[in-house]
Parts: structure tokens; sequence; C-alpha cells
């Protein structure tokens, strides 16, 4: 029976499944694309799941890290792997050696720490990359990007044998196409990711917006949260198909949040919207 009651939200042929409440807890993952944007308590369902991008060190986000490791090897899986800021790779290993002598067994990870810029394979054509955000030290976002070969324009044409001569004068005749699928921004204070062109035209936007209410902008800036005022004006300069909203505080309710959306977004940008925590399933 799962640990966890998480919402799914279907894009195509992508499932995108989670839970997210500020302060509580955050994870969403994307099955087929075998990863999980932070890891929250870790729930069971995304123990299979081989990569872990976490975003930054607060607990409600990284608190499952051992356990989600633990299972693995419990069930005989490989070793997770976890792409972290590069700065959280010591205290993060100091806690699985803890948790280790704990449990009188070592558990097996792969961790990788990351800086902005840097990108990590996840499949022969599936890459994150990292991007920086403003909310902790070294605190990072992750698009997920495929990557494939496309024949230059110039050759396009050419028939197979003209290509094979062209080869072996060693001349390139493809480029690299990049396609960003899904951008995860995690927890940050307002940044101009429209700058970002994978990030603005990733396909699924995964974006965080905890305040709602005008009393709350303190608040926001206090935790380097995004509040709906620049929230709303990020999204109006962004080109994704579909937008899924995280981390909603507990102070507003649903019917008030959905209410301040509609006030603020255009209706091109609103029918695009999907809040995860949404009718969530009982």
């Amino acid at each position: 029976m799962p640990s966890h009651n998480l919402k799914k939200v279907a894009i195509g042929d992508l499932e995108i499944i989670g839970y997210s409440v500020a302060g509580e807890e955050t994870v969403v993952a994307i099955p087929q694309l075998d990863v999980c944007f932070d890891i929250g308590k870790a729930p069971d369902q995304i123990i299979p799941i081989n990569h872990v991008l976490l975003t930054h060190g607060h607990m409600d986000h990284s608190a499952g890290i051992a356990y989600y490791l633990s299972q693995r090897n419990f069930c005989g899986q490989k070793a997770g792997t976890i792409l972290v800021p590069e700065n959280l790779l010591g205290p993060i290993r100091q806690i699985l050696d803890a948790w280790g002598r704990l449990d009188g067994n070592g558990i097996p990870a792969n961790l990788v720490g990351l800086k902005a810029g840097e990108e990590y394979q996840i499949k022969p054509n599936l890459f994150a990359r990292a991007f920086p955000t403003k909310h902790t030290f070294g605190s990072l976002g992750f698009c997920v990007i495929e990557k494939r070969k496309k024949i230059k324009p110039e050759y396009a044409k050419l028939k197979g044998p003209q290509i094979v001569e062209l080869k072996k004068q060693g001349i390139q005749i493809d480029c690299q196409l990049e396609i960003p699928i899904v951008s995860y921004l995690g927890d940050t204070q307002y940044v101009d990711f429209s700058q970002l062109d994978y990030v603005a035209n990733s396909k699924i936007l995964i974006a965080e917006c905890t305040f709602y209410i005008d009393e709350h902008t303190d608040r926001a800036a206090a935790g380097r949260h995004m509040h709906i005022n620049e929230w709303a004006s990020l999204i109006e300069s962004m080109n994704n198909e579909r937008i899924i909203v995280t981390h909603l505080t507990q102070r507003t309710g649903m019917r008030e949040i959905k209410k301040i959306l509609r006030d603020n977004l255009s209706p091109e940008k609103l029918e695009k919207i999907t809040i995860l925590m949404d009718k969530l399933p009982r």
C-alpha cells in the first residue's frame, strides 16, 4: 500500500506525481523521465526512480534521502543517484554515514555535486541541467533536456553516398538539437527565468508560488519565496505549454488561491495552469 497520497497530473505521455505544501513536504516526480525533483519524506511511489534532483537542503525537501537510498538497497536495486548543489555534498555524506551507523549497515549512494550550468546524463539522450535560483546558498533549479542530432539544412537533400563522402572528409553534417522537456524551479524568490531560453521554452514548467495575500509580501521576501505579484509577472513572460504550481502555503485556502490566480493572470496563461495540490484524491 503506498505510503503517500500523491496527486497525478497527465501531460501527453508524461505523468507528474507529487505532493507540495510549504514547510510540510515537497516531492515531484516524472517516472517516464526517471527523475524526482526533491524527495520530501520519500514516498514509496518514488523509490524505483533512479535519479533524485535536489534543489536545496531544507528538510521538507530533503528529509527522505537516507530512507530512499536504504529502501533501494533493501529491495536489491542499484544505488540511487542524487544530484545536489555542490556545497551540500559534505553534509549529506555525514547524514548518510550517521544513518548507516544507526542502521548497522552502510547506505550505498551515488552522490553527484553540481554547480549552475553543469549537466548530468540521465539516459543516452536525456540530460539534467542545473541553473541558479535564489533561496539558500548554492540552491539550484533543474531542466531536463532531450538532445538529438539533426542534419544541417544545407545537407538535408543529399543522398546517402554524398553524406558518406562528406563524413570521410571530416565535415560535420549535423548539429545538436536541444528540446527542453521540463523545468523545475524549486524554492526561489523572483528571478527573471525568461532569460534562460531552455527554462522559458520548456514544455512543462513546475514553479513555486507560495504567497498570495498582499499582507504576505514581507513573509515571501523573508523566506526567499515568490509572491503572486512577482510570480504572475514571471509567468506572463514565459512560453511554456503547461505550468504546474507547487509549494502552496496553508495560510490561504484553495478557493481563494484560484480566485487570486484568475485576477492576476491573462486568460491565455490561466488555461495552462494546474495547481498540483488541487482536488487531491482522498
